[in-house]
């Protein structure tokens, strides 16, 4: 039994005319009328009553029918969902991030995504950055945030938006009205930092200052940006964190300042595989760059 006969088979139950039904298919009378004799033969029974005058579905023309009709729709419908599927429209992705991204812009990326492709099952995994390059290779992650960047024989980075480093001060700190401070007015002070191990950024961060004459005295260490603020917020020290961090701020807890001659960002990348073929994977990337670009220019919201 073939599919092109059910389909024949439809359209002369639904036309009940040799001549209107093979008009419905674009072809001539003689194919369908040999499709359906086939049809008949294999499955050992007259579909349809003919007559000079008149052709009528048999009773095994009408059981035949919903069946028929099930088929083809089944048929359509997995049709749709491998067009789907290689077109990105639909499929699964996971994204490894920490908590400090769902500061920044990456969470109004995901409304316009919802919109933009509904179909496709973005799967967050929040993980400590240095958990992230394992993950991504091992293909339990297909997308990591991250404020480093990585470029090896597997591993490429594509920068999204950039995120310049600034200082976090309690409100009341003696520098808090400044707009721009010198990293030597925090060389007395205590920070807190991410975890100079397990943190690409903090270990940059914490570079960047020694470059500059200024080694953090660090009394606290946090596994995310957004504790760090907090601890700042309550009088524990000041920290060197991403402006984007500074989004959703009491300011009457904390306030930022730019620090001066810091050569140092915290700018988001997507890490991914060079050798990534995932239809959705590969949309979503798309969709992600072009909204940071729209971003960066200015022209999209968020």
């Amino acid at each position: 039994m073939e599919l092109r006969q059910l389909r024949y088979f439809v359209a002369l139950a639904e036309e009940l005319s040799f001549t209107r039904a093979a008009d419905k298919l674009h072809l001539s009378q003689p194919p369908l009328s040999f499709q359906i004799a086939n049809l008949e033969t294999e499955l050992g029974a007259l579909l349809f009553n003919r007559s000079s005058r008149r052709v009528a579905l048999s009773e095994a023309g009408k059981a035949l029918l919903p069946h028929a009709r099930a088929v083809i729709e089944r048929i359509q419908e997995a049709r749709l969902h491998v067009q789907r599927i290689a077109t990105g429209v639909e499929g699964r992705v996971h994204v490894g991030l920490s908590g400090s991204h769902f500061h920044g812009p990456f969470p109004q990326f995901m409304k316009a995504m919802h919109i933009e492709r509904p179909r496709l099952e973005i799967v967050l995994n929040e993980m400590r950055p240095a958990d992230h390059i394992e993950a991504l290779r091992d293909r339990r992650l297909d997308v990591s945030l991250s404020r480093a960047t990585i470029n090896d024989a597997q591993i490429e980075s594509r920068l999204l938006w950039r995120d310049p480093v600034v200082a976090a001060l309690p409100a009341g700190h003696r520098l808090a009205g400044r707009k721009r401070i010198a990293l030597a007015a925090l060389r007395d002070e205590d920070f807190v930092f991410l975890p100079l191990d397990s943190s690409p950024y903090a270990r940059r961060v914490f570079q960047a200052c020694v470059a500059l004459g200024v080694t953090p005295r660090i009394t606290h260490q946090v596994n995310e940006l957004p504790a760090a603020v907090n601890l700042v917020g309550v009088g524990l020290g000041v920290s060197l964190i991403p402006l984007s961090m500074t989004q959703g701020i009491a300011r009457n807890a904390v306030v930022t300042c730019q620090v001066n001659k810091l050569a140092v960002e915290g700018d988001v990348h997507a890490l991914v595989r060079k050798t990534e073929n995932s239809s959705a994977v590969l949309a979503f990337l798309q969709s992600l760059g072009a909204w940071a670009a729209a971003r960066e220019s200015g022209s999209s919201p968020g």
